[in-house]
């Protein structure tokens, strides 16, 4: 048995001020065959599980190149398109093959392409053919489009909001293409459009008792896998919105009946899925009013993993007029801010112009007398086991403020983004980190309590708010009656 293998990710935001080249993919990662470290990234982890079952179990892995970038912008025509070409090169020069397997964000998109993915895989079906599988692992936020469906076998979504559970999810894929390789499954799939804009995280609930039943019905009554494509708000493309996709051991009927059950139940949880929101000045009068313990205060508005730069100081600049003490901040994105660190030392002090340079919601620069704490060459963070790099990065501390500044553009994910710098939660009031919810899994274990605040930055809580042009109506919330449907 031989399969074939690639990776091309990132999730594009179109009305993101910062534009995706082909340096920023390799800013994120760029691994050409054979050179992918052993431990698994987000959107390459069926080549982990690859490399291991294929050793373990005798067949062949034909390794392809592994491609990935930051959130942020279009990626530009030419970037893609070199990198699509590259890994439907080597499908050609590896042909013939049992399977292709790759590893997708979902919510790629570049100029002159809404559905990358859809693109990428069709031209794949198009050299290998009708009866060879093709699985795909994606984000859940990403857009289910009709085109990656009808040239996919297998399609799995991370289930969980944070994603913890990539590595599992891959797993899951790799074990459902063996068996369909060998004739053991007929895989079908079954896709429900909810005809929703939504955000669900799944450390909360209702998202978490859905969750958990939908993995109950996993393995059950033909039933092989069932994911929740959330989908990503922030592009303005035709396919975005919520759907459920129920893949089944050749029982369309069955499969299409459990999707439509399932979409229906999701749609019936519109608008109580979503954390409330508070203000800035809101969420520090409650964190005040708490007293001792340490709050996490959530900025999902200038998340860099949904494409936000990272810099907003709305936050902190509140912070500071308020003169509120025992507080830090991660991670603010500023190259030129972590340079001049470096150049003065630790231990120096400046005065450091930092935040608020890429958008209009990001606030004004602040201005501030700074001591340089720490400083970390090609520091990193973990998540779920990956390891995230965060470039030349700098702790600095002003006014009983603690920030950590990086160069290279990512959202908070573990713990160690602080502490690795010395950083002592039990010393800390206020712990601001800009993510929407993937910090949640490590941060939940150190807060006395997690508020959620809309900042009004780059990327709208409101999605309302958002000026959509593309997309496909009626959709919800845009509208109020946009007749979910099973696809035909």
């Amino acid at each position: 048995m031989r399969l074939f293998f690639a990776s091309l990710g990132t999730e594009t935001n179109t009305f993101s001020p910062i534009p995706t080249s082909f340096d920023n993919y390799k800013e994120g990662h760029v691994y050409r065959p054979g050179e992918h470290p052993d431990d698994p990234k987000l959107v390459t982890a069926p080549l982990i599980v690859g490399r291991r079952r294929s050793k373990a179990e005798g067949w062949t892995l034909i390794e392809g190149s592994c491609f990935w970038a930051e959130p942020s912008g279009t990626t530009a025509r030419t970037a893609y398109e070199s990198m699509r070409d590259e890994i439907l090169g080597q499908l050609k020069v590896a042909m013939p093959v049992d399977g292709v397997l790759f590893g997708l964000h979902g919510a790629m998109v570049a100029d002159g392409y809404d559905d990358c993915e859809g693109d990428l895989i069709g031209r794949a079906r198009a050299i290998v053919g009708p009866k060879v599988p093709i699985g795909v692992e994606l984000d859940p936020h990403n857009h289910m489009t009709r085109a990656r469906v009808a040239g996919s076998n297998i399609i799995i979504c991370y289930k969980e909001f944070p994603h913890t559970d990539f590595a599992e999810r891959a797993e899951e894929l790799v074990d459902l293409m063996i068996r369909t390789v060998k004739g053991e499954i007929k895989p079908v799939m079954s896709v429900f459009d909810c005809r929703m804009i939504a955000s669900f995280p799944t450390s909360l609930q209702p998202m978490r008792g859905f969750v958990d039943k939908i993995m109950a019905l996993e393995g059950k009554n033909g039933v092989l896998s069932i994911s929740v494509a959330h989908c990503f708000p922030y592009a303005d493309v035709p396919e975005v919105g919520a759907k459920i996709l129920v893949v089944t051991d050749n029982r369309k009927a069955e499969g299409d009946a459990l999707a439509e059950e399932l979409g229906r139940e999701l749609w019936s949880m519109r608008g109580r899925t979503t954390p409330p929101f508070s203000t800035p000045d809101e969420a520090i009068d409650k964190a005040l009013a708490l007293g001792s313990g340490t709050v996490v205060m959530a900025d999902p508005s200038d998340n860099p993993g949904g494409g936000a730069p990272s810099d907003s100081t709305v936050i902190l600049r509140r912070l500071i007029e308020r003169g509120v003490k025992d507080a830090a901040i991660a991670p603010i994105w500023d190259p030129m801010a972590v340079r001049f660190c470096f150049d003065a030392g630790e231990g120096a002090k400046l005065k450091l112009r930092f935040g608020g340079k890429t958008a209009p919601t990001s606030g004004l620069p602040i201005d501030a007398e700074v001591t340089v704490v720490k400083l970390i060459r090609e520091a990193t963070q973990n998540f779920s086991g990956a390891t995230v790099p965060l470039g030349d990065s700098a702790l600095i501390r002003f006014g009983g403020i603690e920030a950590v500044l990086i160069t290279r553009r990512t959202q908070a994910l573990g713990t160690d983004l602080f502490t690795n710098f010395g950083v002592d939660f039990a010393t800390k009031r206020i712990v601001v980190v800009k993510s929407t919810n993937h910090f949640y899994a490590a941060y939940s274990k150190i807060a006395k309590q997690v508020i959620y605040v809309d900042s009004n930055g780059p990327i709208p809580r409101d999605h309302t708010k958002v000026p959509y042009t593309r997309i496909q109506r009626p959709i919800w919330p845009l509208d109020d009656n946009p007749h979910p449907q099973l696809w035909n």
